[in-house]
């Protein structure tokens, strides 16, 4: 009975941990400047953007396949061609303020080639929508954070 079940736990564990490892050494990987974006308070109406700068620290170069808002709201537009090793990507997303009056925290779910122990990488963007009829001096605002960079 012990050695049935001493077996089973060590396949049980052998399976797990080839799970957990990385199947390709080389694979590309995402590193980020920043990985969530908060844009602070913002005037309602022209759009809000922010470059997300990655470097692929990997070995192999990073392929981005898909990058899906998680509403209409927001846009993202990445780099199409394959970034090399030590080189820098961006995706650019845009988030449009018109009618959206109030706070907002919004995920672009990546698909790449790129190692991750998720299906699929994620980066966010978040901040608070001030009506422009409404802006009232009290509010910081900063306009030059609608149009950000990393």
């Amino acid at each position: 009975m012990k050695k049935p079940l001493l077996l089973l736990m060590s396949l049980l564990l052998l399976v797990f941990s080839a799970n957990s490892q990385n199947s390709n050494p080389n694979a590309p990987i995402f590193k980020f400047v920043e990985e969530v974006h908060d844009f602070g308070n913002i005037i309602e109406g022209p759009e809000a953007q922010i470059d997300f700068v990655f470097t692929n620290v990997g070995k192999e170069p990073l392929i981005i396949m898909q990058a899906n808002a998680s509403c209409g709201c927001t846009t993202p537009d990445w780099t199409k061609e394959p970034v090399k090793p030590g080189q820098k990507g961006s995706i650019k997303v845009k988030y449009t303020t018109k009618d959206r009056v109030g706070s907002f925290n919004k995920t672009v779910f990546i698909r790449s080639n790129a190692y991750s122990d998720k299906e699929r990488y994620e980066i966010q963007i978040k901040g608070n929508v001030i009506a422009a009829s409404n802006t009232d001096k009290s509010i910081k605002i900063n306009p030059s954070i609608q149009n950000a960079k990393n």
